[in-house]
C-alpha cells in the first residue's frame, strides 16, 4: 500500500510526479572521446538510463516493486546522475521501511536538483520515521524556502515541529498548509493537536 501511496497518491500529504524529471535536470555529461572509456557517460548511456528509469516507473505503477528496483538500479549503473531513478528507488526504499537507503538516495537526488522540494520532503519523512525530527525540520525549512507554495512541505514541517515540541511553529506550518490545501486532513488534525 505504501508504494501506491508513494508513487500515485499523497504520501504524508505529498504527491510526486517523477515524469517531470527528465534529462534536463541533470548535469551535462563530460565530453566524450572518439573511443569512450567504460566509465564515461555518453549520450547513449543517458538515453539507456532514462529508458530503464521510465520502465521502473511503469513497473511501480503495476505493483512490481522488485522489478522496478532492478530497472532503477540498471539506470543508475548506466548513469549515476539519473535523478528520476534515484528518486524512484528512494520512494520504494521508504515504502519498504528502508529509511537510511531512502535518505541516501533522496540526498543524492537533492544534490543533483536543488531547486526541487520533493527529495527534501521525502528525506524529511524518512528522518521522521527514524525519530530524527531535528534533521527533518531542517530539510523542511529549506523546502518551504525553496517553494513557499508547497502545501506538502508545510504540512510535513508542522509534523516535524510538533515532534520537536514547538507548537507555535507547528501550528503556523499547519495553518499555511491548510491555506494552500484546504482538504489536507493531516494538517487539519495537526492544527487541532497544536491548538492553532
Amino acid at each position: 500500500m505504501w508504494l501506491a501511496i508513494a508513487f500515485g497518491l499523497p504520501l504524508a500529504g505529498c504527491s510526486f510526479d517523477l515524469g517531470s524529471w527528465g534529462s534536463d535536470d541533470k548535469p551535462k555529461p563530460p565530453a566524450v572521446a572518439e573511443k569512450p572509456a567504460a566509465d564515461v557517460i555518453t549520450p547513449q548511456n543517458i538515453s539507456d538510463a532514462q529508458g530503464h528509469a521510465t520502465r521502473g516507473q511503469v513497473l511501480v505503477h503495476s505493483g512490481k516493486t522488485e522489478e522496478a528496483l532492478a530497472e532503477f538500479g540498471q539506470a543508475l549503473a548506466t548513469d549515476p546522475y539519473n535523478i528520476q531513478a534515484l528518486y524512484g528507488r528512494a520512494l520504494i526504499f521508504q515504502a519498504q521501511g528502508q529509511h537510511q537507503q531512502a535518505i541516501d538516495d533522496f540526498t543524492a537526488a537533492s544534490g543533483l536538483s536543488p531547486q526541487k522540494v520533493e527529495p527534501l520532503i521525502g528525506r524529511a519523512i524518512s528522518y521522521l520515521a527514524l525519530d530524527k525530527a531535528k534533521e527533518a525540520a531542517s530539510d523542511l525549512d529549506e523546502a518551504v524556502q525553496t517553494d513557499p507554495n508547497s502545501g506538502a512541505a508545510w504540512s510535513a514541517r508542522g509534523q516535524a515541529y510538533e515532534r520537536l515540541g514547538d507548537k507555535a511553529k507547528a501550528a503556523a506550518s499547519y495553518n499555511r498548509a491548510l491555506a494552500l490545501r484546504p482538504k489536507d486532513e493531516a494538517a487539519r488534525s495537526g492544527l487541532a493537536r497544536t491548538g492553532g
